[in-house]
């Protein structure tokens, strides 16, 4: 085994195909708007994806279940030594035996599958506080830079080019993922608005519900939403110099996602049990627009 973790196991044919079905369930049970984009890669690749999507799918719904943290990182224990058989060649879930083939295929690393599960440990906690900006961007960096890293070794693109898209566009999507779900994460004591901006404007953190309240609590949305819409430009500007038809689906997320965020701008800061998403049209022209170029 190298450094990086190297899967040596493959399971027989009926395995691998049962594996596969299972992922691609998922993904199309998510609901995910990228299930179609996700289609118009080639086999091995879009196979890929799938498996990647639902090792995700699995984490985060551990962290979002009920439950109580130990029973949290337990599951998430359990993970972990998943993805150790994995790369030791003893996978036992359907999803770790999906990932088989593309862990080995496209060369992903055993450290950023589990990066992905840190992350996920963060939201298990009963109460969830981000004390600075430093930590909200390390938080981004499990949760969502991680995933980048793993779906641009299945895009082929070059580690040089791919990290500053993998940065830029997870940090984001995962600022923008914050700011659209303020509300509801404040009903589970998740704060993600790092408490040293907070304290900027004098609002107390401790308390979720009372700090969405408080009347300079939107400024400090407008700070985090011009830090995501920076982001968008760098992940625009990285982007460019990528190839246009390998990063294709990295190009739709932010298409997507960026008009979310500048939906929920308009929308303002007041009425935060509003929900913002696309419409189906809208998905639909950016696939289109985007997808299909």
């Amino acid at each position: 085994m190298t450094a990086l973790g190297k899967v040596t196991y493959s399971p027989d044919q009926m395995q691998h195909q049962q594996a596969i079905d299972y992922v691609t369930s998922v993904v199309r049970a998510s609901g995910t708007s990228f299930y179609w984009a996700m289609r118009l890669l080639p086999r091995r690749k879009r196979e890929a994806m799938y498996a990647v999507y639902a090792f995700c799918r699995e984490v985060d719904d551990i962290a979002d279940d009920p439950g109580t943290p130990t029973e949290k990182l337990d599951r998430l224990a359990d993970w972990r030594v998943e993805i150790e058989r994995l790369y030791s060649g003893r996978p036992t879930n359907p999803v770790s035996l999906a990932l088989v083939d593309p862990a080995r295929r496209f060369g992903m690393r055993k450290e950023t599958f589990l990066a992905v599960i840190e992350g996920m440990e963060i939201d298990s906690a009963e109460r969830v506080r981000m004390t600075t900006i430093g930590a909200l961007e390390d938080y981004c960096d499990r949760v969502a830079c991680a995933v980048g890293r793993l779906s641009n070794r299945v895009f082929g693109i070059d580690d040089a080019l791919g990290e500053p898209v993998a940065v830029s566009l997870g940090q984001a999507l995962q600022l923008t993922n914050i700011l659209r779900d303020l509300w509801e994460d404040a009903a589970l004591d998740r704060l993600y608005v790092p408490n040293d901006m907070l304290m900027t404007y004098d609002i107390p953190w401790a308390d979720a519900r009372r700090t969405l309240s408080h009347p300079r609590f939107g400024e400090v949305c407008h700070e985090l939403a011009a830090i995501a819409l920076q982001r968008y430009a760098e992940a625009t500007t990285a982007l460019s110099f990528c190839d246009t038809s390998q990063m294709r689906p990295a190009s739709l997320m932010l298409q997507n996602y960026q008009r979310v965020l500048k939906k929920l701008i308009r929308r303002g800061w007041k009425n935060l049990d509003e929900p913002v998403s696309l419409g189906k049209g809208q998905k639909v022209w950016i696939l289109l627009r985007y997808g299909l170029i």
